[in-house]
């Protein structure tokens, strides 16, 4: 083939790329476009021919354009961009993120006749970062429902309520204290729901001063606000086709609290500093371990607001109403921390977990695994005793209460079959046939886990 006939085919050739790509004359306007780049930015070859390159609204195309000194744009200066990370904008409003390299055409003499840039759309790749961080994070929720480690009567229904709320696309309020679990109850909902396959976007509302949270929402255009030197997409684009997750939605500021009104009823927002309006593709979960009624009453919080979210409420019962559970939730923190720390602790004495029974919580859950990482610098191997609890729980500080003996068993600090095994061997008064029954093994078995565990027989039946 015959460089003439290279350039006869060279419209098929572009077209056959999977980077968009574009000619732009000296003065700016766009002579060429290929199949690509329609298809990245949404608009029809014939909607872009003769228009400026800044239809295009990239924001580093702006900076280029700003810093122009010879020409109009920097490009000409430079000669070549290669790699830079920028935000077009597409026909429809949203924001593809892309990489783009650009350089400068010249002719015989040196003179620039145009510019060529192509853009490798890399949204699908932040769309994949996202599910990534999100697995991440909940790589030790294998045990328990979705995270959540308990078995008592409070607990069932909870998981019961959020096996229910996952399958309906209308927004669910978490409510519980702080420490109870309220974001593995929302991932809980994300991964049951019909939504599992899109994304979970979580806001922290009390982490952000006004401006920022409302930018973080739904997102901004650059120079919406001093320090918006680029375009950015907000947590609703980030979560199509997913669950956003607004936690400590008390907090949100009344003003932001009218625009998500707005989104719930029409499910439509708008960047800050935009005027054009994006579909909302997200169910909202939200959650609070605010009074909200209260703050409703106190004018703190708008009551349109709280009835709109309040459609599904689902509550987080504190570890001190289902101290049964707290057993099974040392047993999992421990395994974990063995894991992690690479020690061999092999449980709580029952002086210890009995210390640990009579705490009030008032941080909950995550008091809990704080305490027992605490243990874990104080105790290498072994088990832990009262002496490497922290202060306020080894010596009954203020705040605690009596246990309910019947729903706590002294063993749970050791692994789940010597539980299970002491437990049997109590009820069946020693009988180790009766207790291979209840576990569902031989009485063999039965012996050799005794044998395991070096469990005295007069020991266990007389504790």
């Amino acid at each position: 083939m015959t460089e003439e006939e290279i350039n006869l085919h060279l419209r098929e050739i572009i077209n056959t790329m999977n980077d968009g790509m574009m000619l732009v004359r000296p003065d700016g306007s766009i002579m060429m476009v290929n199949d690509a780049l329609s298809r990245i930015t949404g608009y029809a070859r014939e909607e872009l021919m003769d228009q400026p390159c800044s239809v295009l609204g990239c924001d580093v195309c702006r900076k280029s354009r700003a810093e122009g000194r010879a020409h109009w744009c920097r490009l000409f200066d430079t000669m070549r961009e290669t790699l830079k990370s920028c935000h077009l904008k597409r026909k429809d409003g949203t924001l593809a993120h892309v990489l783009k390299n650009a350089a400068i055409l010249q002719d015989s003499q040196g003179r620039a006749i145009g510019a060529v840039e192509t853009v490798t759309d890399i949204s699908e790749l932040d769309k994949r970062d996202l599910k990534i961080r999100e697995l991440s994070r909940i790589l030790d929720a294998e045990e328990g429902f979705q995270g959540l480690i308990g078995r008592s009567p409070a607990m069932r229904r909870v998981y019961e309520i959020l096996e229910r709320a996952a399958q309906s696309d209308a927004p669910v309020i978490i409510l519980g204290e702080s420490g109870t679990g309220k974001e593995l109850a929302a991932r809980a909902i994300h991964a049951l729901g019909p939504r599992r396959d899109g994304p979970f976007v979580q806001i922290n509302c009390a982490a952000f001063n006004d401006a920022l949270l409302e930018s973080e929402i739904f997102g901004h255009v650059k120079g919406a606000f001093t320090g918006a030197y680029r375009h950015r997409t907000g947590r609703f684009e980030e979560a199509a086709g997913g669950d956003v997750f607004l936690d400590e939605v008390g907090d949100v500021p009344l003003p932001i609290q009218v625009k998500l009104l707005r989104v719930l009823e029409t499910k439509l927002f708008e960047r800050v500093g935009d005027n054009r309006p994006l579909t909302m593709d997200a169910r909202i979960i939200t959650a609070t371990n605010q009074n909200l009624p209260e703050l409703v009453a106190a004018k703190r919080f708008r009551q349109d607001f709280f009835y709109r979210i309040n459609v599904l409420p689902i509550h987080l019962p504190p570890l001190r109403e289902r101290r049964e559970d707290i057993p099974l939730l040392v047993e999992h923190f421990i395994r974990r921390l063995n894991r992690t720390s690479g020690r061999t602790v092999e449980g709580l004495t029952p002086d210890a977990l009995d210390r640990l029974a009579r705490h009030s919580w008032p941080g909950n859950v995550r008091e809990l695994k704080s305490a027992l990482e605490y243990a874990f610098v104080v105790c290498d191997k072994g088990l832990i005793g009262p002496e490497h609890l922290p202060q306020q729980i080894a010596h009954g500080a203020a705040g605690t209460c009596a246990p309910d003996p019947a729903a706590i068993c002294q063993e749970a600090g050791a692994p789940r079959e010597k539980v299970e095994l002491v437990e049997a061997l109590r009820r069946t008064g020693g009988n180790k046939s009766a207790a291979a029954r209840i576990l569902g093994v031989n009485r063999l078995t039965v012996q050799n886990r005794m044998r395991k565990y070096g469990l005295d027989m007069r020991k266990v039946v007389t504790e």
